[in-house]
């Protein structure tokens, strides 16, 4: 197989978005569009990717690391001028070129594959990606000869009015044979409405040339859509999570609204899984069979084990174990490691805290900082008091300890394995194992005193 070489256009500053966020930044499904691009390119063979960068450049880069080499685009002269600064990586390169915007996170691994398949099998030395739209306002038009052959590309504001009512549009994604590319980008020029030097050009300059030129046609036209603004980006969301959804549940996904549902691109979730509306699960989470999440629950970024319920709560940067039970209206903050057939209850937030197996705090508790051992019951209202106004402390609670409901426990502290706290404690010294500790005022009642009360007044 030849070279392949990929050109990433993402030099554009976004104007029309109206944000300070650069515009490739902008998240799909949670994921910046260029890295939707350049993770469906990474699926391919190739030898090289470019990204072509402008405004924003520096966070483009943050955002891609190393799995791409980069040029800056010193001034936005068009999609011509900002290929042709690849030149230093591909300029003197046999092979095949894909040049694809930044702004397209919908186009997929599967149809770039059959573009650059359909550009060798052809023999062609440049093949536009088209497709069919009934509104083609806005794109640019492929004009062909009457035997099909591809004549050139011309832009929305170029077109005469029989050219505009072409519906074979330009997607913005080609292929060239990468020497003849760049030889034909330094004929190109800017004699145009927009004073731009423009990709498709070189098309029409091999075409003259004598060289071969193709077209392929993509099945679906959703894949096309560039995202110049706010609308378009929430129709991109909107597509991508339909796609995103429809995978799941083909694999075996129960999810009941997905119109209602949000996944990550990446997110990884298992067999027999039920999703109820209203949630949110995030790239880097992994979900095991036969897991129950939502109704309007939020998992970010953690391991939820096998056969365990998230009900109504906010799971973030956390591992939980099978056969658990969270919420309704639970908090699993960042840390936190939540053993096999622990409980979580209503109204508790948990913090950088490990539960060990069978462990259950279940309602109107805060947890955070703590080292919970197996078979420990936390009581109504509990809190480790972890804070002491500079620096955080650990609490640690053995196997099978009692901690009775309203206790503070004030770290660092210790209740030992076995041992019972009070409803009411104040704990702040270690509690030895099989212990029972009471740390609370002894009761007085003062009989008659409220009546006194009331007759001063």
């Amino acid at each position: 197989m030849a070279n392949r070489f990929a050109v990433v256009l993402a030099a554009g500053q976004g104007t029309r978005m109206k944000s300070k966020l650069y515009k490739v930044l902008h998240p799909v499904c949670g994921k910046p569009m260029v890295q939707h691009v350049t993770d469906q390119l990474n699926q391919l063979e190739l030898s090289e990717i470019i990204t072509v960068v402008g405004f924003g450049a520096e966070t483009v880069q943050n955002q891609l690391g190393d799995s791409s080499e980069y040029v800056i685009q010193k001034e936005q002269l068009g999609t011509g001028h900002a290929v042709l600064q690849a030149g230093e990586y591909l300029a003197d390169k046999k092979g095949t070129t894909v040049v694809v915007c930044g702004d397209t996170p919908l186009l997929t691994s599967e149809t770039l594959e059959a573009l650059l398949s359909h550009h060798e099998e052809k023999g062609a030395k440049a093949t536009v990606l088209t497709a069919h739209a009934e509104d083609p306002h806005g794109y640019g038009r492929v004009l062909r000869s009457g035997n099909g052959d591809v004549e050139r590309v011309v832009e929305q504001k170029d077109a005469s009015r029989e050219e505009a009512e072409v519906r074979e549009i330009n997607t913005g994604t080609y292929c060239f044979d990468n020497e003849l590319l760049f030889k034909a980008l330094s004929n190109v020029s800017n004699d145009n409405a927009q004073g731009e030097y423009y990709l498709p050009d070189v098309m029409e300059i091999l075409q003259k040339e004598g060289e071969p030129i193709s077209a392929y046609q993509m099945d679906d036209l959703k894949e096309a859509l560039g995202v110049n603004d706010r609308v378009a980006l929430s129709k991109a969301e909107t597509f991508m999570r339909e796609r995103i959804n429809d995978r799941h549940m083909r694999n075996g996904v129960t999810i009941i609204d997905p119109s209602h549902t949000y996944i990550g691109a990446d997110a990884v979730i298992g067999q027999d899984v039920t999703i109820h509306p209203g949630t949110t699960i995030t790239d880097g989470t992994v979900v095991e069979n036969d897991a129950e999440l939502g109704p309007n629950s939020t998992v970010e970024r953690s391991f939820i084990g096998e056969g365990t319920v998230v009900k109504q709560s906010f799971v973030s940067d956390s591992h939980v174990g099978k056969r658990v039970n969270i919420g309704p209206f639970a908090h699993i903050r960042p840390d936190s490691e939540l053993g096999d057939g622990a409980k979580v209850g209503n109204f508790v937030e948990v913090k950088k805290a490990k539960f060990g197996q069978n462990s259950k705090v279940s309602h109107l508790s805060y947890i955070g900082d703590a080292d919970v051992g197996e078979g420990v019951n936390i009581g109504c209202g509990t809190i480790t008091v972890n804070y002491d106004g500079k620096d955080k402390h650990l609490t640690t609670i053995e196997d099978e300890a009692f901690i009775g409901c309203n206790s503070n426990l004030i770290a660092p502290v210790t209740v030992g394995k076995g041992s019972y706290v009070a409803a009411g404690s104040t704990i702040n010294q270690d509690v030895p194992a099989e212990s029972l500790s009471i740390a609370r005022a002894r009761q007085t009642n003062k009989e008659g005193y409220a009546q006194k009360m009331k007759k001063k007044d």
